[in-house]
């Protein structure tokens, strides 16, 4: 690591100096169910604009998942879902109908840009690493328009250019269930990510419609073949959002060695993934069992393998447990505290917090 150089500020204080740009949350969701308001601090959920305030959080991915029909109120990567729910590829919810996830995705976007319509000039929807550039300065929290899990896009790919002009700049291929494009990964722990076929024609189409319109293509919760299928058609960085290290803990959500020197040969990245269940050595989704120095291990090993240019923060914040120490975006700065502990500089955390993802955008989107 480079040689350490203390922030400044106690915890709770000026370790904002950090900024975070987060690759995963699903907040739109929690705020659809609970009814709160992105604007109020709450004891709900993981993310509001004053907790962010305090954490450093100055934007990041907003996912549009849509549950499955007769699971409208469990959140994506829930303990629920980790436990025994989707245990197994057999054991997945079917493919959802077309109607249904296009009319849920639409309805979710409608909800993110009326957050921003709302906000007085406080939050604004990103289309370019200079939307975020610029809102950095002018102290605006950005939000990027993310849909996990492939759905709401019918195969024939005409209505791909429609969500992105609504303001879509980044797909996942699934979330862990089948579509008409992929396989993704059942909750398995101990398990392999190989765990099923590749992507389907649709798929393989889609990643190259992605790559011609600057949208990018996310593979976490995606199967191993598929991410191979990825690797070998897209022309741009390979990207996995929200994921953690299988050799660190072998949870199916995670990402091999193998695959992460793929992900390094391609200049792409990888954003660490907060949940208990996935960076947790035995697995435990007990969030008392897990800590900030659990997630620490798993930004070492990747820093270590890819490069510290190819690594940032993917919460799955309002989607997943958290360890018990950090709790919700407010506790960012006990990771950072971590980290500058372990040696990283104030140049480091940047790159991880924020200019790494800025890197990819610049490679990938268009305008």
């Amino acid at each position: 690591m480079a040689t350490v150089r203390r922030l400044s500020g106690a915890i709770g204080d000026d370790m904002a100096t950090i900024p975070v740009f987060d690759g995963h949350n699903d907040t739109v969701l929690s705020l659809r169910e609970t009814g709160r308001s992105f604007f109020d601090r709450s004891t709900q959920g993981h993310v509001d604009l004053p907790r962010a305030n305090d954490g450093g959080l100055i934007g990041g991915f907003f996912a549009v998942w849509v549950p499955n029909p007769d699971e409208a109120e469990i959140d994506p990567d829930s303990d629920d879902l980790t436990t025994s729910s989707y245990g197994s590829v057999e054991s997945m919810p079917p493919i959802l109908p077309l109607a249904t996830a296009e009319h849920f995705a639409l309805d979710a976007l409608a909800t993110l840009a009326g957050v921003a319509r709302a906000s007085d000039g406080k939050v604004a929807i990103v289309r370019t690493a200079d939307d975020i550039r610029r809102n950095m300065k002018n102290g605006i929290f950005s939000m990027e328009l993310h849909i996990e899990g492939a759905e709401p896009i019918d195969p024939s790919l005409n209505t791909l250019e429609t969500f992105y002009l609504a303001g879509v700049r980044s797909i996942g291929m699934v979330w862990s269930r089948p579509n008409a494009f992929a396989n993704g990964v059942p909750f398995q722990f101990p398990g392999s990510p190989d765990t099923g076929p590749g992507l389907t024609d649709a798929g393989k189409a889609l990643v190259a419609a992605c790559d011609e319109l600057g949208i990018v293509v996310d593979m976490s919760h995606l199967n191993e073949a598929g991410f191979w299928d990825i690797a070998g058609i897209s022309k741009n960085p390979l990207v996995c959002t929200h994921s953690g290290v299988h050799a660190l803990s072998p949870s199916t959500r995670n990402l091999t060695d193998k695959q992460l020197d793929a992900i390094k040969d391609s200049e792409g990245i990888v954003g660490v993934n907060f949940h208990v269940g996935f960076i947790n050595r035995e697995g435990s989704r007990d969030p008392d069992k897990t800590s900030v120095s659990h997630l620490a291990d798993h930004v070492d090993y990747m820093c270590e393998r890819l490069g510290t240019d190819k690594v940032a923060l993917g919460s799955d914040f309002d989607g997943a447990t958290m360890p018990g120490d950090l709790k919700d975006a407010a506790g960012l700065p006990l990771l950072i505290e971590e980290l500058v502990r372990r040696g990283y500089d104030d140049a480091t955390l940047r790159a991880i917090g924020v200019e790494n993802w800025l890197r990819i955008f610049d490679r990938t989107w268009k305008n």
